[in-house]
């Protein structure tokens, strides 16, 4: 019984290592997804999974200054304009979600740009984004040569968006390499929407190895930021039962370019305000009710609502656990001379 499952998993091994072999090609291999009728979000195989490896100290000798030109540049930019913050955090999830936290996102001199892409054609914050990381790897690269990736990169300053917001300090994995292209279409279409309920919404973190209470924690980031009203004008046709839908259609109808705060309350501050918005109603997309609408994630949203330090604690934790997920060729790739 022991030789046959050893002679299944080197079988198993030898087939991966033909479907995906990483060192021989720098194709990614594609996925095959469906969306069935049911409404149901199907995902044949994962894609991401947890990488090993990465470390929060990888680059205290090669470039022990890292963290300081990173912070520095961070905070100057938000001086300038503070969506920046809100930016970062949204691009990250973008490039991590659909294979890895790979920078691939930050590509956008090709036909096949993810930027492209039907799910991130909403990010028009996409150039803003992408020549930030481009002069803080400038600044990286001069001052310790090229030794970091622009993925690490924008890990870090999502973490310094975080904290400058008025978030607390958190773990950040690093030790990531560059995607040298973008990530194949199917991968990118995984994504979940906004509009999705919350039982797609689980099945969508759950094949990228994210449990509920990430799924709650990691839409706490909507505590800052804004959302085109395209995004949630699904909610309309409801607005007559609804007040708080009535006034999002109301303001959307005296404006259609209107970008509406998703935490109406406190929209720049990192902080628990959006919990407690959801529990009085004041959700924006679908996406935010939804998780009153699941016994699990009703209780992750009523205990940050009435803990605000748990909130940041376990945003923390997922933020590192999403800044870990490779794609199905594990950590491959390069340190890129130029972020996009």
């Amino acid at each position: 019984m022991a030789c046959s499952r050893a002679m299944v998993a080197l079988m198993g091994l030898v087939l991966a290592a033909l479907l995906f072999p990483a060192a021989l090609s720098s194709r990614r291999p594609d996925q095959l997804i469906s969306m069935t009728t049911d409404g149901q979000y199907h995902s044949t195989r994962p894609v991401v999974t947890i990488a090993d490896g990465l470390t929060a100290d990888y680059h205290d000798v090669s470039c022990p200054d890292l963290q300081g030109i990173v912070r520095t540049a961070v905070v100057e930019a938000l001086q300038g304009d503070i969506t920046i913050a809100a930016d970062l955090l949204r691009m990250f999830f973008h490039d991590c979600f659909p294979q890895g936290c790979d920078a691939s996102i930050l590509l956008l001199g090709t036909p096949w740009s993810e930027m492209r892409m039907p799910p991130n054609l909403s990010l028009d914050i996409r150039r803003k984004v992408a020549f930030l990381m481009e002069d803080i790897r400038a600044k990286v690269h001069e001052a310790c040569g090229p030794t970091v990736s622009c993925a690490d990169i924008m890990a870090l300053a999502t973490h310094d968006a975080v904290i400058a917001s008025g978030g607390k300090p958190y773990h950040v994995p690093l030790g990531r390499l560059d995607s040298i292209e973008p990530a194949p279409l199917r991968f990118v279409e995984e994504l979940p929407p906004p509009t999705f309920s919350i039982g797609q919404l689980i099945a969508a973190f759950k094949s990228r190895s994210l449990d509920e209470k990430d799924l709650v924690v990691l839409s706490g980031a909507h505590t800052i930021g804004k959302a085109h009203c395209a995004t949630f004008s699904d909610r309309f046709p409801n607005s007559d039962s609804d007040d708080f839908v009535r006034r999002l259609q109301d303001n959307c109808t005296a404006d259609v370019n209107r970008r509406q705060d998703l935490d109406v309350t406190t929209p720049e501050k990192f902080d628990n305000k959006y919990y407690i918005n959801l529990k009085q109603g004041k959700g924006v997309l679908t996406s935010d009710v939804q998780l009153l609408l699941n016994e699990t994630t009703r209780g992750y949203v009523n205990d940050f609502a009435d803990n605000e330090w748990w909130f940041w604690n376990q945003f923390g934790s997922s933020m590192s656990k999403m800044g870990m997920l490779q794609g199905p060729q594990g950590n491959v790739g390069r340190i890129r001379q130029q972020c996009y």
